[in-house]
């Protein structure tokens, strides 16, 4: 039974750092990557669709986007999206395709997309903490009903304690790379 509560624990903080992980994605940093659009989405015949599904999302280089629409009439709806989704360049829009030409980043910008991934480090940090809350009142429940002895209950929260502990540990190495990542000029 404590096993299953280890496990379980240990996979909802495995998918926790995952999702941090999914979130940087977002953020912009020395070189443009096409997931800047990722949550840029256009109504397709009445369907909310990110843009790599009307048509092609290219990084041609390290400041520059091209998005290639495969039906040429949805043009003024991805320039229109992309303007709206404020992802940090004004789309160009040439009759074929649209180009997003991405300015190099100002100390400032850096300063804030580090900002932002310690925002997403701190929500990772706090869930968790909820997954740790949630296996040790498991824990605690099984004491109560008779199931482990207090001796039992007591090593098993020690245990996921130190689970937690490693998770933190892992989320400050992989923030301290991405901060040093971000910041390099």
């Amino acid at each position: 039974m404590l096993n299953e509560i280890y496990n379980s624990c240990e996979t909802k903080m495995t998918s926790s750092i995952e999702h941090m992980q999914r979130d940087f994605k977002t953020l912009r940093t020395g070189k443009v990557t096409t997931s800047v659009l990722d949550n840029v989405k256009i109504d397709y015949y009445g369907t909310p669709t990110s843009l790599d599904q009307v048509g092609s999302v290219i990084a041609v280089d390290a400041t520059t986007i091209v998005v290639n629409p495969w039906e040429k009439n949805l043009l003024p709806t991805i320039e229109s999206a992309i303007s709206a989704g404020n992802v940090g360049a004004s789309p160009n829009n040439d009759g074929d395709l649209i180009k997003l030409y991405f300015p190099a980043m100002t100390v400032e910008q850096r300063k804030e997309s580090v900002k932002q991934m310690k925002g997403m480090g701190e929500n990772a940090k706090v869930s968790i903490r909820n997954d740790r809350k949630n296996a040790n009142d498991q824990i605690k429940k099984l004491e109560k009903d008779k199931e482990v002895t207090q001796d039992e209950s007591k090593s098993a929260q020690d245990a996921v304690q130190k689970t937690t502990d490693k998770f933190t540990t892992k989320i400050e190495t992989i923030l301290k790379d991405k901060e040093a990542e971000i910041l390099k000029v």
